[in-house]
């Protein structure tokens, strides 16, 4: 799991995997998997994926790597690392 503070936020890996029922965000194998509704077309789990992680943490969020991945990585603007890892294993 990898969880870095940087100076313009805090950058979480997460691995995605499409067509969920609901969006949810869970910790399997000291990953971080976060389900998503959207189909893998077009953008629209990124979309999705920046959209709900910034209602999580009430911060600017942004797609930093793994566009076409399954591995992606964001950015959380102007958070730090003890706020993330608290929103993520509550």
């Amino acid at each position: 799991m990898k969880i870095v503070e940087t100076e313009r936020g805090v950058t979480v890996s997460v691995h995605v995997k499409p067509r969920s029922r609901k969006f949810k965000v869970i910790v399997e194998n000291g990953e971080i998997v976060v389900h998503c509704r959207e189909e893998p077309v077009k953008g629209k789990v990124n979309k999705e994926l920046v959209k709900e992680f910034s209602r999580l943490f009430h911060k600017r969020v942004e797609l930093i790597s793994g566009f076409t991945s399954k591995q992606k990585v964001l950015l959380i603007r102007d958070a730090d690392r003890k706020e993330v890892e608290k929103h993520l294993f509550s």
